[in-house]
């Protein structure tokens, strides 16, 4: 990929797609930790004298046109307040008005486009619609590592058209995921949580190509369980998945792998705050519960591999970590990767990014991926239309 430092932007309409999909609340930006993590490039293009038009989704609309809800005003005025100097809002991310505005700007000024998903061809990736994107600028820069995976007009279809580059934000994220996977200091540690196996299958089987030790929790270590003959309770399973995962574990054991599973894990009765728990073996689960964390000896054995390690790559929490009865196990992990300064850590987007900021822990690791998907897609192998655009 070309990166934006190549590009001759001096006085030139820059369309730049970057990440803004932030948590709003009544209008209100209250993490803006996505909105910071560009301003590398567009701090760049900016000190070089270009005219920067900023393109961004935000939540759900469903693309008939304008809602308040999921206008990024109250985004552009966060950033404005950020450089310290005004952000121009467009009525809309094309038209005639939008098009006045982006030929009025001058060398050093911005303008943001309202929400790309406002209109329904953005995901289409309709050629129209691009092309309209298209003729607001003459370069274009994609920055948006998160919605690389998604073959869309400001993903794709502009980077078609206009000669295109990648923002800084995209090129760092692509260099350490590259380079974590094709040159890992050794041991190489992976932890993989979340619900589904049938979610993570791609991922678990490219990263034992490539892992020392694979660490399984979260819901989907349920299914791994079943295959393995536990009897699992009421915890989550997926009974299509079962021999699937017995397929992985016999992969890992070939490759010489290791593989860790919970030994024991928090049980109990329904999801709730205030429900009574217990700790059991996973050989014990009682009929009536369910597994809703990692128990406290699981959390060792994670610790200890973690703490071996010279490269992490974590994804997925541990528990439903979001409920403090079972926030413990994926705590106890974060803290262990945390710990671990002779280590390349890796955060793999998602929910394990919601976890270290949870855990105040984002200042200790080396790398939070701004992807949760695309950084999936990346691991498994599979290329990502936006990247493979800028090639």
């Amino acid at each position: 990929m070309h990166t934006v430092d190549q590009a001759d932007v001096t006085g030139k309409r820059v369309l730049v797609r970057v990440d803004f999909n932030v948590p709003l609340d009544a209008g209100t930006v209250t993490d803006d930790t996505r909105i910071r993590a560009v301003l590398p490039t567009i701090n760049y293009l900016l000190e070089h004298g270009a005219r920067v038009i900023l393109m961004s989704h935000l939540g759900r609309p469903q693309g008939t046109g304008f809602e308040q809800r999921f206008s990024l005003a109250p985004v552009a005025r966060v950033l404005a307040r950020i450089l310290g100097r005004e952000v121009a809002m467009a009525p809309d991310c094309v038209g005639s008005q939008t098009q006045a505005l982006a030929q009025d700007l001058k060398d050093g000024e911005v303008l943001m486009l309202e929400n790309l998903r406002f209109d329904n061809r953005e995901k289409l990736n309709d050629p129209e619609f691009s092309s309209q994107l298209a003729a607001l600028a003459e370069i274009y820069v994609n920055d948006a590592f998160g919605t690389a995976h998604r073959s869309h007009s400001s993903v794709t279809g502009v980077a078609g058209i206009l000669p295109c580059y990648a923002g800084f934000l995209l090129a760092g994220e692509v260099k350490t995921l590259s380079g974590m996977l094709k040159e890992p200091k050794r041991p190489f540690v992976a932890i993989l949580g979340g619900s589904k196996v049938s979610d993570k299958i791609k991922v678990i089987d490219s990263l034992l190509d490539t892992v020392d030790a694979l660490l399984i929790g979260g819901g989907m270590c349920f299914t791994f369980l079943a295959a393995q003959g536990y009897s699992i309770g009421k915890s989550l399973r997926e009974e299509d998945w079962i021999d699937r995962a017995a397929v992985t574990l016999q992969k890992a054991a070939e490759k010489g792998v290791k593989l860790l599973l919970p030994v024991d894990v928090v049980v109990a009765e329904a999801l709730d705050a205030n429900v009574v728990t217990s700790i059991c073996d996973v050989s014990e689960i009682p009929d009536d519960k369910m597994g809703l964390d990692i128990g406290p000896v699981s959390c060792e054995l994670f610790t200890r591999e973690i703490a071996s390690a010279r490269t992490v790559f974590w994804n997925g929490p541990m528990g439903v970590f979001e409920l403090k009865p079972f926030e413990n196990g994926t705590k106890q992990v974060a803290k262990a990767v945390a710990r671990n300064k002779n280590a390349t850590t890796v955060i793999g987007g998602g929910d394990s990014v919601a976890a270290i900021r949870k855990f105040d822990l984002v200042d200790q690791v080396s790398f939070i991926s701004t992807g949760g998907g695309a950084s999936m897609q990346f691991v498994e192998g599979t290329p990502l239309p936006g990247i493979v655009a800028l090639d």
